[in-house]
């Protein structure tokens, strides 16, 4: 079996581009995958295109030569664009293994570790940073049967607060945790937003509240800085989707004060380095907590990662906030069931794709979410 055609295709998600990719073979069976990454387009587009000549003709079963010798092709690369688009390659060889093969990609993955995987809810606060806006949206959250939910209390803030906005994160906090059954957990995210001593402030001011973990308090790449919040915090730190080497991992976690993760197999190049960042994870008594805020199509992969990774905790799924016409392009879509992700048994990754959808969602030069201006918390709504 050759691969003899890659494709990637956009979809306009009104807050982040998604990327699609479809990876054809001689023998008629098709994989798609996906590159999806946020903040620009256009470079992981067409990185797909430059760097389909390092796969085509090759073996699609060959994962691991596959993505080896094309990463030393790109001399060790570890640019987000590339990296992503080495994903979205790797991704749809891995459903055309388990189409071809008759498996789930579950399986592949070295068999079922746990039959389902808990559940976050994010993407679902598209309001004004009001208290009240935030606690109604909290209530129709629970109500969809989400165990967790997760959210950034802190505007576009960054670095410092000052005691306005300082009060403002709090009550959004407040408002949230007490709008929230007492076994729903709540997660709250800080996007990297502000300094050591400004993070471990508001960490200790927000105990009270219970936050499962808080996530990229300070800069995720400054390893140190990060460490040091996570020695220092009362409140469980967790962390590292941006990280685009799994060596990374090893780094934040040889401390020993952080025990959760958070890897995205689209920044670190494919599952295969998703694999490599949860060893290490398991190796520092650490759990993984996949990082996934893109199309419902990545929700699945993770899913079946989930459920084959022993110190898998949780997975964050935006899917039930995205636009309505997702439903149209993707079917076969993990459901949520009592607050739980199951894998579906289909060959690969399940999901199927209407390739005849796509071209109706174009390519959206504004659909871009810049977290540091005031507003963004709308999504482009």
């Amino acid at each position: 079996m050759k691969i003899d055609r890659i494709q990637a295709f956009i979809l306009g998600n009104p807050w982040k581009n998604w990327i699609l990719v479809k990876v054809d073979t001689d023998q008629g069976l098709t994989g798609w995958g996906e590159a999806t990454t946020g903040l620009t387009t256009m470079p992981t587009f067409a990185a797909v295109g430059e760097i389909a000549r390092l796969f085509l003709g090759r073996d699609p079963r060959a994962l691991q030569a596959n993505w080896q010798d094309a990463h030393k092709a790109l001399y060790l690369t570890s640019d987000g664009a590339v990296m992503s688009a080495l994903a979205g390659i790797e991704t749809a060889c891995w459903d055309i293994v388990g189409k071809e093969t008759g498996l789930p990609l579950y399986r592949l993955l070295g068999g079922m570790a746990q039959p389902r995987i808990r559940t976050y809810a994010n993407g679902w606060y598209q309001d004004e940073r009001d208290p009240a806006a935030f606690a109604a949206r909290t209530q129709a959250v629970a109500a969809k049967g989400y165990s967790a939910l997760k959210f950034d209390p802190l505007g576009h803030n960054y670095r410092t607060l000052d005691r306005a906005e300082r009060r403002k994160a709090i009550a959004l906090v407040e408002a949230v945790r007490t709008a929230l059954p007492d076994d729903v957990d709540m997660i709250l995210e800080f996007h990297d937003r502000l300094s050591v001593p400004e993070a471990l402030s508001l960490l200790r001011d927000l105990v009270p509240f219970r936050p499962l973990w808080v996530e990229d308090p300070v800069y995720t790449n400054d390893i140190q800085a990060f460490a040091t919040v996570c020695r220092d915090s009362p409140i469980r730190i967790a962390g590292g989707e941006r990280f685009s080497m799994p060596r990374q991992f090893a780094e934040l976690l040889a401390p020993g004060h952080c025990d959760m993760v958070l890897p995205e197999y689209l920044r670190l190049g494919g599952l295969s380095r998703m694999r490599q960042a949860a060893a290490i994870a398991d190796a520092h008594g650490a759990m993984v907590a996949p990082h996934q805020a893109a199309s419902p199509l990545g929700t699945a992969v993770c899913v079946h990662f989930d459920a084959a990774t022993p110190n898998a905790f949780i997975q964050e799924c935006f899917d039930s906030f995205h636009v309505a016409w997702a439903q149209d392009v993707f079917s076969n879509i993990p459901a949520i069931q009592d607050g739980y992700l199951v894998p579906g048994e289909a060959p690969g990754h399940g999901v199927g794709v209407n390739e005849a959808e796509i071209g109706k969602h174009p390519y959206g030069e504004r659909n871009f979410m810049n977290l540091f201006s005031a507003g963004w918390e709308k999504r482009n709504s």
